[in-house]
Formats: C-alpha cells, structure tokens, sequence
C-alpha cells in the first residue's frame, strides 16, 4: 500500500506507534522514527530493516520547536521527500476529575498531543503538499465518551479531532488529505503493564482483567496494536484517495459512531 513512500511517525513507543512504524515498512515504505525514548527508537529501527526498508531515527521532544524543525530538515536531507505524517506523540494526562485539575498538567499535555502534533504539521505541510501526501492523527476513544478522571484527556484528543478536521479543509486544496484514527484500548505492553498493576491490586489474574473487559465489547476482545495500525495504514494510502476530514474507530465495538 505505500511502497517506496516516506513515512514519518511521531510518539515512536513499544505500542501503536511501533506497529505504525513496522506495519509502514511491511507496506513497503521507508520510515522516519521520532520520539523522546532513543532506546525504543533503535529497537523499532531494527525491526523496520528487517522488513527490508530503511529507517531513519531522529529523537525529537516535538514540543521544542527548534527539534522540530531539525526532525523535518533530516527528513528532507535524507529522503527528499515526505508522503505521510503520523501524529501519534502523547502525553499522560493527569487522572483526576475536572474540579481538581491542575491547568498547568493540562497545558503540558496539550503542548505535546494538540500543539505538537500542529507544529508539526505546520513545519511538514510544504512537503507533504508536493507529493499529495497525507496525515493521520491518533485520537482515543475517552473523546467519544464521558468518564470520572479523564477529563484532561478528553479535551486534548477531541481537541485533535477538531484540529485535523480544520486541516482537512484547509490542506485539502492542496491535495493534502488529515484523517483521524480513534482506538479503544489497544492491548500492547502499556496496557498490558496497566492491566498487570490492575491484577494485582485486586487479588485477580492479569486474564481475569482482561476478561472482564473483553465482556463489554462486541467482539468481546482488545483490539491489538497492529489492529490499530493497520486502520492507519490505510488512511494513508491510496486506497483511501478521497477520503478526508474522517475519524475511523477502532474498539472492537466497544462504542459506535
């Protein structure tokens, strides 16, 4: 679906990030790898050479300007071209009702998840516009729904959600499509780790956990990472030509839009 196309993902982690990034290489693309965390930027590189396309590492904190930029320069420099951007980078967000919220764990949240990902959509557009490239934004499921302490979350990813709607219009003159993929829970190693703190809190099975959520979900399973991934594939590719201004949700039926 995307061979010999460039694809930068940002947020490179042991999640939906590196099956974004695998997952672009198996397609046939090169990949350009952008995180904080170099030691997880190397593993991912790896298994990107391993698929048999070449990657490019660059740690980048996308909330400093002047990284950005150097991410977008070594980009150019290495491939000469650019044909998809990935914002997956996130921040944790404080879990905490509303009431208690401190707004400067806000503000830090949204310089990486909203400002971040704006920033470096800025700084790419004039590259991706010459290869009538595309953007996909990863949202989550707390946007669709309202929940005790996630409060700070659901305002950042709807916030994306309304940012790359804008930037459909606005790039979509210039043959740049901006979609938005919307996960549930995604079972890879951070929710794992979640789920195993969760089992033992409760005196239960890293299984038991996993189970009682399976049981709300239509599929009555998490959906995976490469699940994920495969979603944002596609919304870069050529398959999806005319397809902009879209969130796709992916939660094994956990919520339907």
């Amino acid at each position: 679906m995307l061979q010999d196309k460039v694809v930068v993902v940002s947020g490179v982690g042991p999640g939906l990030g590196r099956a974004v990034a695998v997952g672009a290489a198996r397609a046939g693309a090169d990949v350009v790898l952008a995180a904080r965390s170099g030691t997880v930027l190397a593993e991912v590189a790896a298994e990107v050479e391993q698929a048999g396309r070449k990657a490019v590492v660059i740690p980048t904190d996308i909330t400093d300007p002047a990284a950005a930029a150097r991410l977008v320069q070594s980009t150019v420099d290495t491939f000469g071209r650019v044909d998809v951007l990935v914002n997956n980078a996130f921040a944790v967000p404080p879990l905490v009702p509303v009431a208690e919220l401190d707004p400067a764990a806000v503000h830090a949240e949204l310089d990486t998840d909203v400002f971040g990902a704006m920033r470096l959509t800025q700084l790419f557009a004039d590259q991706l516009a010459a290869t009538g490239g595309s953007i996909v934004m990863i949202s989550s499921i707390a946007a669709r729904l309202s929940r005790p302490g996630f409060g700070a979350y659901k305002l950042t990813k709807s916030a994306l959600i309304a940012l790359a709607q804008t930037l459909a219009t606005e790039l979509g003159p210039r043959g740049v499509r901006v979609n938005v993929v919307v996960p549930g829970s995604i079972w890879a190693a951070p929710l794992q780790q979640y789920y195993d703190y969760l089992a033992n809190e409760r005196g239960m099975t890293i299984e038991q956990v996993y189970d009682e959520t399976a049981a709300t979900l239509d599929l009555r399973r998490l959906p995976e990472a490469e699940e994920v991934a495969n979603a944002v594939l596609f919304l870069a590719s050529g398959l999806a030509s005319a397809i902009t201004g879209q969130c796709l949700d992916v939660n094994s039926g956990e919520y339907h839009h």
